[in-house]
């Protein structure tokens, strides 16, 4: 008996065979590939820091020197100033005062996510800057991941796996002051503990704010929020109702953002810019603050309100008086019948007064109190003249 395993292939796949294209490859070569292991010099190399990222497109972009040393003034801005600001050197520039360093009392924010999840499709927050009126950077830092990002988006957020081990970070501490540093990415939670200190008791100015808000899991009070997106379609400035801010940099300042790979710190100083722009303009509805009435203050005028209805009470008597008085002197009346009309004013005065303090009521005449009782007496003139004792006896006269 012949072996089955060492039998050839059958007549059917011979003739299926001869139909099929020709490959170079043989279809049992596809079967036996295998994955490519990493070695263990190849997982060290991996992981081994490297140097910081490098700058993104924009902020290498070169700006022509007629456009930074433009001295034309708008709102009280020169615009070359504005436009320096946007590309001056990262954290800060050292040109700057150290007045201008602190935070003052605005702050612009921006953040840049990547993507966790299947195939990226929900947004971590992955790094976060802050800069003051003046562009300087108070806060740069880059956020440590908990989940397994899927999609580091470079190519819009500017953010690389290296950075999560050695990005180039800057804090302010309003202590130590500044730390520029090549760190670690620090932990949510430390991030978000940063950004609430220099927020608190600050106008915060974005680009739709509400987004860096969200992934920071953090809330600010609405009157001291500057959303440029929403000032400029509001004033006029843009006729899209949700503009880029690359967009309004262009139509602005004459300059070009995000060309390429995007930096929160320009991002930052190009939302803070936008803003100096139009800041008087945009902070007039902002200046007329609500006056809060106490309810202790409520309470009182409604008290007052109510004794002035009473007093007017009092005295409606004495308005009628006073009206037919008038009356009776139009018509020629004496003296005498205007004293006599007078006394029975004050009389009524003091039977309603009366009434008031608990006594029986005074009916008016052609008011009803709906308190009378009709009493109906039968029999006529008999009945008249009975004592008060008396009974009638009615049906003895029956039968007469």
């Amino acid at each position: 008996m012949k072996d089955s395993s060492q039998a050839g292939p059958s007549s059917n796949w011979r003739l299926i065979k001869k139909t099929l294209p020709k490959s170079s490859h043989h279809l049992s070569d596809a079967h036996a590939r295998k994955r490519r292991k990493l070695t263990p010099s190849g997982a060290a190399a991996a992981s081994t820091p490297r140097s910081a990222p490098a700058a993104s497109t924009a902020a290498s972009t070169h700006i022509p020197s007629h456009l930074l040393g433009d001295t034309t003034i708008v709102n009280g801005e020169r615009l070359g100033t504005l436009r320096a600001m946007i590309y001056a050197p990262q954290p800060y520039a050292d040109t700057l005062p150290e007045k201008d360093r602190l935070p003052g009392t605005y702050v612009a924010i921006d953040c840049e996510m990547v993507g966790v999840g299947p195939a990226g499709s929900e947004s971590s927050l992955a790094r976060v800057s802050v800069v003051n009126y003046c562009g300087a950077v108070l806060l740069d830092v880059f956020v440590r991941q908990k989940e397994r990002v899927t999609d580091w988006r470079t190519q819009w957020s500017g953010v690389r796996e290296r950075d999560m081990v050695n990005g180039a970070c800057s804090l302010y501490c309003p202590a130590e002051r500044f730390a520029e540093a090549h760190c670690i990415a620090i932990s949510f939670e430390d991030v978000q503990e940063k950004v609430a200190v220099i927020l608190k008791d600050r106008v915060l100015i974005g680009h739709a704010i509400h987004n860096d808000l969200t992934v920071l899991m953090l809330s600010h009070s609405r009157a001291h929020i500057r959303d440029t997106q929403h000032l400029a379609h509001k004033h006029g400035q843009s006729r899209a109702p949700r503009p880029a801010l690359r967009n309004l940099v262009r139509d602005m300042l004459g300059v070009s953002i995000q060309e390429g790979e995007h930096s929160s710190v320009i991002d930052a100083r190009a939302t803070m810019a936008v803003y100096r722009l139009h800041r008087k303009q945009w902070e007039r509805a902002y200046s007329v603050t609500p006056i809060r009435v106490p309810r202790e203050t409520v309470a009182s005028k409604g008290k007052q309100k109510a004794e002035g209805a009473a007093e007017v009470e009092d005295e409606a008597p004495q308005v009628g008086a006073k009206r037919k008085r008038d009356r009776s002197m139009a018509d020629g009346a004496s003296d005498d019948d205007e004293e006599v009309v007078a006394a029975r004013v004050k009389v009524k005065a003091k039977k309603n007064r009366g009434s008031e303090n608990g006594r029986a009521p005074v009916q008016r005449k052609g008011v009803s109190s709906g308190l009378s009782t009709i009493v109906t007496r039968r029999g006529g003139a008999d009945s008249k003249s009975r004592g008060a004792g008396e009974k009638s006896k009615w049906w003895t006269k029956l039968g007469k």
